[in-house]
C-alpha cells in the first residue's frame, strides 16, 4: 500500500474530524497553539488531554505519541490503520504499540487547508533528521509561498518539490503543474500530498532542470538546497554538493531558458558577501545580458559564525559538542579561504522580456511587513516594464497618481541649537501597504507628488505650475523631478496612470 493510495481516505477523515489548521488552533486555544508553533509539546499535550476525537488525533499525528494499535484502529478504522502500517507511516513494536514516523499535518496553503506528508522533524519529539530527510512546511517555504503570485497561468514548474509545498500553492492556479525532485522518497511523499489534495500533478525524477530539458513554463517556483557551505551533501533537502552559493547560481542562471514568453520565475536563494565584489553584482552576474527583467531582494544577512551555528542547530547538533566544534571550524575555515564575510538570503524574481536588454535590480528589503509579496512582484514587473518602454520626454509628459494610502511623514527633532522646541529633520513618503517602502524627499518633490492626478496635468505641467508659483527654474526642477519620480514608480509610491487605468 502506497501513501498516495491511502492519502485521500486519510485526509477525508481528517477533514470530517476538524483536524485542520484552523480546527486545531480553535481546539487548543491561543496559548497552546503558540506553544505548538514554538515546539513545546508538553503544553500542547496538556491542552489535548481529553478523549475527544480531535484531541486524540492531535496526540497521534501532531505530538506523535505512542499508542496501542487498537487505539489507532478505533480512531481511524481498522482498515485505514492497517493501510498506514503497510505503508510504513507508523511503526509497530512487539507489544503492539504504534507510533507515527512521518509528519502528516494540516497547514493553510494560499488560503486552503492542506495536509502535507513529510518526514518527521524535531519540533515535537527528540529526533535527528537523517541525510535523506524530506522537509515539510518550514519558514523558508512559507516565505516563498508569500512571494509567489497566484494569478492564473497555463503551466507551472515546481523545481525540487520536496514534499510538494510550493506546488500546493499553485493548485487551482495552473492548468498543469509539474513537480521534480532528484530524491525518490521526496516524490513518494509529494505524491501523497497531492493525492490528499485531490490534485493531478506531473511528477518527474532527476537533478535540477534535467527532467524538463527543452520545456518552458509560464511560472517556475523553486526552494532549492541553497545552504552555503562546503561542496558536500550531508542532507539532501538543504545541501546541493556545490561550492558556496553554487546551487543558487545554477537555478538563477538556468531558470530563464525554461521560461515561456512573458513567463516568470520565483526563487529562494542565498549568496555570499565578499570584499572583492558586492553581493548585488555577484547575483546579477548569474543572469543573462538580454532577455530578462529581474528583481533580487535581500531580506537578511548573517555573519559566518551565526550562519554556521544556525544550520548546525537545524541538524539538532548540540553547539557545545565536539562534533559541532569540528564542523564549525571546517565550515568557517572554508569561508575564510574564499573571502566570505557574510551570507545573504532572499528572493529572486525573473520575467522573460524577449530579446530586450536585461533590466536587473538588486536591493535590500530589511523592513518588516505582513502583506504577501507575490502581488507586489507582479506589479513591480508591470511598473518597470512601463518605465523601460519610455524616454525621459515621455516620462515627463505622462500622468501619474500618488498611491492610495501613501503617507507623508514630517519628522522633527528637538532643536538643540535653539534649546527649545523642534526643528525639521526629515520629510518622507511612505507606503502603508505591500513592502512598506519609504523615500526621503525634499519639500519640492513632496508638493509635486501631491499635485499628481491620473486625469489631470502631466508631470511636466505639474512641475511648471509649481515652479511658477515658487519662483523656481522650471527645466532645472523638471530634470531633478523625472528621475525622482522614476524611483518612486519603481517602488510603487507613485503609479503611472497607464498602468492603473
Amino acid at each position: 500500500m502506497s501513501l498516495a493510495a491511502l492519502a485521500p481516505e486519510l485526509t477525508a477523515l481528517f477533514a470530517d474530524a476538524g483536524f485542520t489548521a484552523d480546527g486545531i488552533a480553535a481546539h487548543l486555544g491561543p496559548d497552546a497553539t503558540e506553544a505548538l508553533h514554538r515546539g513545546e509539546p508538553a503544553a500542547v499535550r496538556y491542552a489535548a488531554a481529553d478523549d475527544s476525537t480531535l484531541s486524540r488525533l492531535i496526540r497521534v499525528f501532531v505530538l506523535r505519541d505512542a499508542v496501542p494499535a487498537t487505539e489507532l484502529a478505533e480512531l481511524l478504522g481498522a482498515t485505514l490503520a492497517t493501510k498506514l502500517i503497510d505503508a510504513r507511516a507508523v511503526t509497530v513494536d512487539r507489544s503492539g504499540t504504534v507510533r507515527l514516523v512521518l509528519d502528516i499535518r494540516p497547514h493553510v496553503i494560499v488560503g486552503e487547508n492542506r495536509w502535507v506528508f513529510s518526514d518527521a522533524d524535531a519540533s515535537m519529539t527528540e529526533h535527528v533528521p537523517g541525510p535523506d530527510h524530506v522537509l515539510g512546511v518550514g519558514a523558508a517555504s512559507l516565505s516563498l509561498l508569500q512571494s509567489t503570485p497566484v494569478t492564473p497561468v497555463d503551466t507551472v514548474l515546481d523545481l525540487g518539490t520536496g514534499s510538494g509545498v510550493q506546488a500546493l500553492g499553485q493548485l487551482g492556479t495552473a492548468e498543469q503543474v509539474t513537480a521534480t525532485d532528484i530524491h525518490p522518497r521526496a516524490l513518494e511523499l509529494a505524491a501523497a500530498t497531492f493525492a490528499g489534495a485531490g490534485a493531478q500533478v506531473e511528477l518527474l525524477q532527476g537533478a535540477w532542470f534535467e527532467p524538463v530539458a527543452g520545456r518552458r513554463f509560464d511560472r517556475i517556483v523553486a526552494n532549492p538546497p541553497f545552504v552555503v557551505g562546503l561542496p558536500e551533501v550531508g542532507h539532501v533537502y538543504r545541501d546541493s554538493g556545490l561550492n558556496l552559493d553554487g546551487a543558487s547560481e545554477l537555478v538563477v542562471s538556468r531558470a530563464p531558458e525554461h521560461l515561456a514568453p512573458g513567463g516568470t520565475a520565483h526563487l529562494l536563494a542565498a549568496w555570499v558577501h565578499t570584499h572583492e565584489q558586492s553581493w548585488a553584482a555577484r547575483v546579477a552576474s548569474w543572469l543573462p545580458k538580454r532577455g530578462v527583467a529581474a528583481w533580487i531582494i535581500e531580506r537578511d544577512v548573517a555573519d559566518p559564525a551565526h550562519y554556521v551555528g544556525t544550520w548546525l542547530r537545524d541538524e539538532s547538533i548540540d553547539p557545545r559538542s565536539a562534533e559541532a566544534a569540528a564542523r564549525t571550524e571546517a565550515w568557517l575555515r572554508h569561508f575564510d579561504e574564499h573571502g566570505v564575510t557574510g551570507i545573504g538570503f532572499g528572493f529572486v524574481a525573473i520575467r522573460d522580456i524577449g530579446d530586450e536588454p536585461s533590466d536587473i535590480m538588486a536591493e535590500p528589503m530589511p523592513q518588516a511587513f505582513t502583506d504577501p509579496l507575490g502581488p507586489e512582484i507582479e506589479e513591480y514587473f508591470d511598473r518597470i516594464g512601463w518605465l523601460r518602454e519610455r524616454t525621459a520626454t515621455e516620462l515627463a509628459d505622462a500622468t501619474y497618481l500618488a498611491r492610495p494610502g501613501l503617507a507623508r511623514e514630517d519628522i522633527s527633532q528637538a532643536d538643540t541649537d535653539a534649546g527649545v522646541g523642534f526643528a525639521p529633520a526629515a520629510l518622507r513618503l511612505t507606503r502603508t501597504d505591500g513592502p512598506r517602502w519609504r523615500h526621503d524627499v525634499d519639500k519640492h518633490l513632496a508638493a509635486i507628488v501631491a499635485g499628481l492626478h491620473p486625469h489631470g496635468l502631466s508631470l511636466r505641467e505639474t512641475v511648471g505650475l509649481y515652479a511658477l508659483a515658487n519662483d523656481l527654474e522650471e527645466e532645472t526642477l523638471l530634470d531633478s523631478a523625472v528621475p525622482a519620480v522614476v524611483d518612486l514608480v519603481r517602488h510603487g509610491l507613485v503609479l503611472p496612470a497607464e498602468v492603473i487605468l
